[in-house]
């Protein structure tokens, strides 16, 4: 579950392009990446870490141009200790096109196959990212080869979009650049990945042009959040500010991730025209009513979200039970998300660093434990560990999200079955495996309609590690034990990270870092 960040304006976008990518930083820890255009030339900083880590004054300096687009990484496919695959990627032909993806491809091999053996393209890295690029670059190579120009125009870039449609399975939020050209951003044609546009029009009346992963980007940056990409959409934007717009795909649908509102997204984030923050305040009361239903309410002391995520809905669950809310673990903020670790030892380890609980607030109490789900278990059997040290009398925990009972191939490293501890367990039995004294789970049909209500357009959703019904139709038990064969051989394999900065023209200073 990546970030994507894209920028077309009429003054430096260096500086708007960091502080843009700190608001995604959520979305993706392992590498950081941002590409500028200065006409036709490109210049590229990327590597392993997280933003703050991955750009120093020297680098920023070397980021010329206004335009650029920019990436943080979360691995989903591909080698994740890899400094290589950090993103964007960069291809010569044609014209010279730089790609940011979030998102996951289905049918990364297929494609891999083709653009490698009969339209005789490298791909230096096993990441599906690249795999995306170079299926672009060859549709839009064929669009302009095809029509005998031999200066690009936008039916160019959207006749490419649309081949590459039809070509594509999966999920995938794109950014990319056209040396000399401009940005290009479109969306899965069923909307699993978040996409959006912003806008700022400054003194002059001049306008620059944003697209996000999330609109929490653009009020950190002063920009309006014009819409949601659609769909399908494709939007370009040239380098001399104009915009263009054009659905591409056939039969478009939006069907969004459910995990976004429930986990991913920040809160103050605005998705397909549904409010995070109200979504998830919601998924407390329709939580509540479980717990009426599933637990008993007089053996209840007090209730207490798991931070940060599940806050608001842990509120909301508490009013509606009449029961106090406390705040009994307070999260070291210098931690990494532990879900997106990669890695069952590094989450182990880090969860002890990242909650610290508060005797006082545990102390012969029966407490009501609120995360906003449960996937693995490995936090959620810390958690619940560290509740009865503290001297918590009863330890019961309720998920905001229904049970993760599938792989997810969208997005989320959820790769194997053996991983997600609802995997052929009720709750009863999950409640055991944590070594809770109860445990409850949100509804699938309550959490759609959670959403669903805040924004009635949105027609289905990406239910897939809840239901187990992939939305793309390709997906079964073969796939998902090759996927599962994969992701060992992957974490066999993996590198030490290192810093990456090329591109068309390397500039490596050797000033000292401010």
């Amino acid at each position: 579950m990546c970030g994507v960040l894209g920028l077309v304006a009429h003054e430096p976008v260096n500086q708007l392009l960091y502080d843009g990518l700190q608001m995604l930083q959520h979305r993706g820890q392992d590498a950081a990446g941002i590409v500028t255009a200065e006409g036709s030339m490109f210049h590229m900083h990327k590597g392993k870490g997280m933003v703050r880590d991955v750009f120093r004054t020297r680098n920023m300096r070397d980021l010329v141009g206004n335009a650029g687009i920019a990436h943080v990484r979360y691995p989903t496919a591909g080698n994740a200790g890899s400094s290589a695959e950090a993103q964007p990627f960069y291809v010569s032909s044609p014209f010279g096109i730089v790609l940011a993806h979030n998102g996951n491809l289905t049918n990364t091999e297929e494609l891999y196959e083709s653009v490698c053996n009969k339209h005789l393209r490298h791909i230096n890295t096993r990441s599906d990212s690249e795999v995306l690029l170079n299926v672009f670059a060859h549709e839009l190579r064929r669009e302009v080869t095809a029509m005998g120009d031999a200066v690009l125009n936008v039916d160019h870039v959207f006749n490419a979009v649309s081949h590459l449609h039809k070509r594509v399975r999966g999920a995938y939020g794109v950014v990319a650049l056209i040396a000399g050209y401009g940005m290009v951003a479109f969306r899965d044609p069923l909307g699993i990945r978040p996409l959006a546009l912003g806008t700022h029009t400054d003194n002059n009346g001049k306008t620059t042009y944003c697209v996000a992963s999330e609109s929490v980007v653009f009020n950190s940056l002063a920009f309006h959040l014009e819409r949601d990409i659609a769909p399908g959409e494709a939007v370009v934007v040239t380098f001399d500010g104009k915009l263009y717009t054009r659905q591409c795909a056939e039969s478009p649908k939006l069907s969004p991730c459910l995990f976004e509102y429930v986990y991913f997204a920040r809160p103050d984030s605005v998705i397909d025209g549904v409010s995070v923050y109200q979504a998830r305040m919601n998924m407390g009361v329709t939580l509540a009513e479980k717990v009426k239903r599933s637990l008993p309410l007089d053996d209840i002391d007090v209730v207490m979200p798991i931070p940060d995520t599940s806050r608001p809905s842990a509120m909301e669950l508490a009013h509606h039970l009449g029961k106090p809310y406390r705040e009994g673990l307070i999260k070291n903020r210098y931690i990494g998300r532990t879900f997106i670790m990669p890695g069952q030892a590094t989450r182990k380890k880090s969860v002890r660093q990242k909650l610290n609980p508060m005797n006082c607030e545990f102390a012969g109490k029966s407490v009501l434990l609120v995360d906003d789900s449960i996937v693995r278990g490995t936090t959620s059997r810390e958690i619940v560990e560290m509740a009865r040290d503290a001297g918590a009398r009863k330890v019961y925990f309720a998920s905001a999200a229904p049970e993760v009972r599938f792989p997810n191939v969208y997005g989320i490293d959820m790769p194997t079955r053996d991983e997600l501890i609802a995997n052929g367990r009720t709750a009863d039995e999950i409640a055991k495996e944590i070594s809770a004294d109860g445990c409850v789970f949100q509804d699938l049909a309550d959490l759609e309609e959670v959403v669903r209500v805040l924004n009635p357009a949105i027609e289905s959703f990406d239910t897939s590690c809840f239901s187990g019904c992939y939305l793309t139709g390709d997906i079964d038990e073969s796939y998902l034990q090759k996927l599962s064969a994969s992701k060992s051989s992957v974490a066999a394999a993996q590198v030490q990270p290192s810093q990456v900065e090329h591109s068309i023209r390397i500039s490596d200073n050797d000033d000292e870092d401010e």
